[in-house]
């Protein structure tokens, strides 16, 4: 089959598509699954240079998310509710190829409502962003949320959540392209451009000098952001994409209530299970009613310019969430 096979760590880059890799082997508890679509996260990128905290070992092949159909040959483990041919999408390792086998409860139905593109990045992107505002933060209607980063795969799910939920939001991103995105496709209320030396005063502005009660923040911008929090808010640490972990000032912390507030939604499946399927519960119920929707970037590569996509990612240059197409759906005709 053809996939995105790690035979040497190295830099996307230098590791060609391989069309002769064998197909996986499901175990006990898994599913074979025919990829359709896969999502682009920063850590392929890592993980490909094993620089990612999750290092398989040698040969490998990359990608977690995806979306597509239980394949016609896959076994079904026991009490699994999937059965061939239906849509799901869901996490494993190895979704940049043609098959993957993954664990049954590390997959979701598709939405009707989703193509196979959308439903390729929502596994990671859409419980993080619902998890931290609803569970985290306890978001109030009519609360001031700052999301930084927030034409991103998270970003954007975050503001739209946030929307949803009530609440007044200020998108935050490093170029007007970006802004303009948060905006027309996550519904902003606002927008402040943080290559500016004075967003937080514009943020402070914005409020009427109160601050926001929520930061999202998956860029590593929490200290920065803290200039414009308000009093008892609660700051989101949900990632480091800028590539520093900060050292927060703990005397503005002090100063103001504030709470510093973690989220690391691929901790739930070890420490609290109970609350992963009520959170997917209520996600899939904004899709059922499209009181929400995924946000893909507007070019989808393919599994032959998987390199041109993570480039793009990378470099800061795509929004929403980027997806490969595996390979197209054979739609058969009935006898």
């Amino acid at each position: 089959m053809k996939a995105f096979y790690v035979t040497e760590l190295a830099h996307p880059s230098k590791i060609p598509v391989s069309t002769n890799v064998p197909e996986p082997v499901p175990k006990d508890n898994e599913l074979l699954v025919d990829v359709y679509s896969a999502g682009l996260n920063f850590f392929d990128i890592l993980q490909s240079q094993g620089k990612y905290q999750n290092k398989p070992p040698l040969p490998f092949v990359g990608g977690a998310e995806f979306a597509g159909k239980i394949s016609r040959d896959s076994p079904i483990p026991a009490g699994c509710p999937y059965k061939p041919g239906d849509r799901v999408f869901g996490a494993t390792q190895g979704a940049f190829a043609e098959k993957a086998t993954v664990p049954w409860n590390n997959v979701l139905p598709l939405p009707d409502a989703l193509t196979f593109n959308q439903g390729a990045g929502l596994y990671v992107t859409w419980p993080t962003s619902y998890e931290a505002l609803v569970g985290r933060a306890e978001l109030k209607p009519g609360e001031w949320v700052l999301v930084t980063a927030a034409a991103g795969g998270v970003g954007i799910a975050a503001v739209q959540l946030a929307k949803v939920l009530g609440a007044k939001v200020i998108a935050a991103a490093g170029s007007e392209e970006k802004l303009q995105v948060a905006k027309e496709y996550g519904g902003a209320d606002y927008t402040v451009n943080y290559s500016s030396p004075t967003w937080t005063k514009e943020v402070l502005k914005i409020t009427g000098g109160k601050g926001v009660d929520v930061i999202y923040d998956p860029v590593g911008l929490i200290k920065d952001s803290l200039k414009c929090i308000a009093w008892k808010g609660r700051a989101l640490v949900i990632g480091f994409a800028a590539g520093t972990i900060e050292q927060v000032p703990m005397n503005i912390v002090l100063l103001k209530n504030v709470s510093i507030v973690g989220l690391h939604w691929g901790a739930y499946s070890k420490n609290e299970v109970t609350r992963i399927p009520k959170v997917w519960k209520a996600v899939l119920e904004l899709f059922a009613s499209g009181r929400a929707k995924p946000v893909t970037y507007t070019e989808v590569y393919m599994l032959d310019t998987i390199k041109e996509g993570l480039a793009a990612l990378e470099n800061r240059k795509t929004w929403g969430k980027a997806v490969i197409q595996v390979q197209e759906e054979v739609v058969r005709g009935k006898l």
